[in-house]
């Protein structure tokens, strides 16, 4: 079976699978429709299963459909890489890191890390992407990276992790609040404020640390507005929507009209993990685990 499927099997299957929509697809694939519909049926007769539901109005993924898509996607990202190592290795670059990170870990942690890795390992090149904590770890189960850096410390049991910063959190208010850092003496303070925070799905770590922080001083925070961005978070600050919580390292102090208070005496600090799979595939990878293990 295996011999008599083409690498256009698997691409035009994979595009019709997200829109579910042959014209669509076929506008995609630049092909005409009728030739998708072809290459379709004929990919279904050489599985010889059925990977599409079809009625007079949609198509969906059959049972059988759903399982191929896994496998269809694993074997196009595993040609990609593959190619990508040729061309790679043909211009004399020994290797590539695919690295995920959220915002703050750029501020402070990364940087010299990555600098003190491209001067002891030139050959090998690096990808960076700025993901949430939860597109991390969903494109370290696809293999789509390599590593990540998230605040989240919940991961998958075929991952490895590892904590490898911490630092205060920091209170954001606007530059006009009567709270600065000579007259804050508790967050029990911020008990009438409106909050400005990220997603408990997106960070449920740092989430659930600024709700006990809060919880024990006594009051339930209302979060009024919620954002994986600093930049937005700042500027809701700036404008009086609420004050917020964030690590220390993703304070901006230039850009802003809003006020930093670092949170110093607080039982709380916020993490920084690397995450990484446990049967990873990299060659390349075990050189950068080397510096973080340090």
């Amino acid at each position: 079976m295996t011999n008599q499927l083409e690498i256009r099997h698997f691409e035009y299957f994979l595009v019709l699978a997200d829109t579910l929509h042959y014209r669509k697809a076929a506008e995609k694939l630049f092909i005409s429709q009728s030739a998708l519909s072809q290459q379709i049926q004929r990919l279904e007769l050489i599985v010889g299963q059925e990977l599409f539901v079809r009625t007079n109005r949609k198509v969906n993924l059959s049972e059988f459909g759903i399982l191929f898509k896994n496998e269809a996607e694993l074997i196009m990202q595993q040609l990609h890489r593959s190619m990508e190592r040729w061309r790679l290795a043909s211009e004399g670059v020994e290797g590539i890191i695919r690295i995920g990170f959220v915002g703050s870990a750029m501020q402070i942690y990364l940087p010299p890390l990555l600098k003190q890795f491209s001067a002891d390992c030139p050959n090998i090149k690096f990808y960076l992407e700025d993901l949430s904590n939860q597109d991390q770890l969903k494109a370290l189960e696809k293999r789509q990276l390599d590593i990540g850096f998230m605040r989240a410390n919940e991961v998958p049991l075929t991952m490895d992790i590892k904590s490898v910063y911490k630092e205060n959190f920091s209170l954001v208010v606007p530059e006009n609040h009567p709270i600065h850092a000579d007259t804050f003496k508790s967050i029990s303070q911020l008990a009438e404020e409106n909050f400005i925070l990220f997603p408990n799905k997106r960070s449920q770590m740092y989430y659930q640390q600024i709700i006990k922080l809060c919880g024990e001083a006594g009051f339930s925070p209302t979060i009024s507005h919620q954002s994986i961005h600093g930049p937005t978070i700042f500027r809701l600050v700036e404008n009086g929507l609420g004050i917020s919580i964030i690590p220390n390292s993703l304070k901006d102090e230039f850009n802003y009209k809003v006020r930093f208070i670092e949170l110093t005496n607080v039982p709380y600090q916020t993490e920084l993990f690397a995450v990484w799979n446990k049967d990873h595939r990299n060659s390349a990878l075990p050189y950068f685990l080397e510096m973080i293990r340090v």
